[in-house]
């Protein structure tokens, strides 16, 4: 844990009059601790702590850096213990992390407990020169993957075949895991948004959605692309066009210090204006890291300004049930004269 980033933390505990922040997301335990074995409690206050059960004991005093790993033989009635025998009171915790029974196992009426949100989602919300390299590099090895499978394509393949392919292609180009499950969908099963793909065969003048990324030193990448497969119909011409467009006012206006809600309004507005708003139901964007979905989102209820070293997706979309779907999705990295865009792949691919 570096010096900067415990001092964080220390702010927000003074900020807060808290004895203890307690952490319970892999993401954090990894970002504050160094650790990557995804299960344990860490624990920052005048001291740090981690806890872990002794499967991760020793990965833990391999990896964990600047904080005493402390074994759990009892679970976290042991860690309540440990806060009670130190006279810890006041009692931060990372409220999207912990479970309902969890909490359950932790409670004391000698404790008084605060539920943290955005104050510890905006911990990682801003990346460093070594986080960026290896988002660039997650980005390239997913887009290198991509580019193989298209070489493959033609209709009479599945969807599912397709994603198959994709995820390989993109671990043995050295991704660690899937950020992700790999989205491949064809035809009127774009309109889905999340969609899974199935055993759905492709075919002639379909739209071929893939959103897809790659994970290197724990850091995700995310990007979605439309293929053309052959001569489309016109209004799903007209829609790709829409969010193409939309997709570009948006990355105009990125800066420092612009509200995430401009951000976008920036895209939803053009779409809003085309007809197709009832056909835009989520956020433009959302940040990338080490969570795939991290802080900022992008969109129209979400407080909060643009910073400097911030990495971003932005991804309008517009989805017509039983017909279609395009969503455009880039990764980008706020930077003080505007924007640099992360993912290079073209836009218009065609087969």
């Amino acid at each position: 844990m570096t010096s900067e980033k415990l001092e964080r933390v220390r702010q927000i505990l003074r900020e807060k009059g808290l004895d203890v922040i307690l952490f319970f997301s892999p993401e954090n335990l990894t970002y504050l601790s160094g650790y990557t074995g995804g299960e344990g409690i860490l624990g920052i206050g005048e001291e740090v702590w981690l806890f872990v059960d002794f499967r991760y004991l020793e990965i833990a005093q391999e990896e964990a850096r600047e904080c005493e790993v402390r074994l759990l033989k009892k679970g976290l009635k042991e860690v309540r213990e440990f806060l009670r025998e130190r006279n810890l009171k006041k009692i931060g915790l990372e409220a999207k992390a912990i479970t309902l029974f969890e909490f359950e196992q932790l409670q004391n009426s000698a404790f008084t407990f605060m539920p943290l949100s955005k104050e510890l989602e905006a911990l990682r919300a801003k990346k460093t020169p070594d986080e960026i390299r290896l988002i660039k590099k997650a980005v390239e090895v997913a887009e290198n993957a991509l580019k193989e499978v298209l070489k493959l394509i033609k209709p009479g393949m599945r969807e599912i075949e397709i994603a198959i392919e994709l995820e390989y292609q993109i671990k043995r180009r050295g991704s660690e895991s899937l950020p992700f499950q790999v989205i491949v969908l064809s035809g009127e099963r774009t309109s889905l948004p999340h969609g899974v793909p199935s055993e759905k065969v492709i075919k002639e003048g379909e739209l071929l959605l893939f959103d897809f990324g790659a994970r290197i030193g724990g850091y995700a990448s995310d990007e979605t692309r439309i293929v053309f497969l052959g001569e489309v119909e016109p209004e799903l011409k007209r829609i790709y066009e829409i969010v193409r467009e939309a997709q570009q006012n948006a990355l105009k206006v990125i800066k420092p210090g612009l509200s995430f809600k401009e951000v976008d309004k920036a895209a939803r507005k053009l779409i809003e204006d085309a007809g197709y708003g009832n056909f835009f139901g989520h956020g433009t964007g959302h940040g990338v890291g080490l969570a795939v979905h991290e802080y900022p989102s992008l969109s129209p209820e979400t407080e909060g300004e643009l910073q400097e070293g911030m990495v971003v997706t932005v991804e309008p979309g517009i989805y017509l049930p039983q017909n279609g779907g395009v969503r455009i999705e880039d990764l980008v990295l706020v930077k003080e004269d505007g924007v640099e865009i992360l993912t290079k792949l073209d836009h218009y691919i065609r087969i």
